[in-house]
């Protein structure tokens, strides 16, 4: 409903539309490119959660993981990666890190024991609760300067691109 409420708003505007982009495109060639634009949106976003979360010392990727963990219980390592869309070896990478902090508590599979099983412990459910004021902040921030029915559109399309694309990447996401 709210897709077709902003297109039928769009297309009122298209022709202003147009010439803001076009206007906004000749300040430099690099305005014509979406993966320049995301790359660089995605470097603000990380300033602006470095900022909000700088007290807890977790990166994004960190961040992502221990989400994961919280939302689905205990994983194997690679269940984790196709949950965040993280190449396996740097999940691998990251993992030691989490759990020298005792944020995550890692064991081997009963089944099968070359599979690492991860969970969060308590101490790690706990910074992820305490994070979240903070994170939601940083992403409020990254878009805070579009009008709120234009943040449901662009996450929308957002959300629309990475479904569509998402076959595409090295590591797929799992989608529901």
């Amino acid at each position: 409903m709210l897709t077709c409420i902003i297109v039928m708003i769009q297309k009122e505007k298209i022709p202003l539309l147009k010439t803001e982009l076009k206007s906004a495109q000749t300040s430099s060639l690099l305005f014509s490119r979406p993966g320049f634009l995301l790359r660089r949106l995605h470097q603000i976003h990380c300033g602006l959660f470095a900022e909000e979360t700088s007290e807890f010392n977790i990166t994004p990727v960190q961040y992502s993981l221990l989400t994961a963990l919280e939302e689905n219980g205990t994983l194997d390592q690679n269940s984790l990666a196709i949950e965040i869309g993280l190449e396996r070896t740097s999940v691998a990478e990251v993992l030691p890190r989490l759990e020298a902090r005792g944020l995550i508590e890692r064991q081997q599979s009963i089944k099968d024991k070359r599979i690492r099983l991860v969970k969060l412990s308590r101490k790690g459910k706990s910074l992820a609760q305490k994070m979240r004021p903070a994170v939601q902040r940083a992403h409020d921030r990254t878009i805070e300067y579009l009008l709120p029915e234009e943040r449901d559109f662009f996450m929308l399309q957002l959300i629309k691109l990475v479904k569509i694309n998402n076959e595409h990447s090295v590591v797929p996401l799992r989608l529901r």
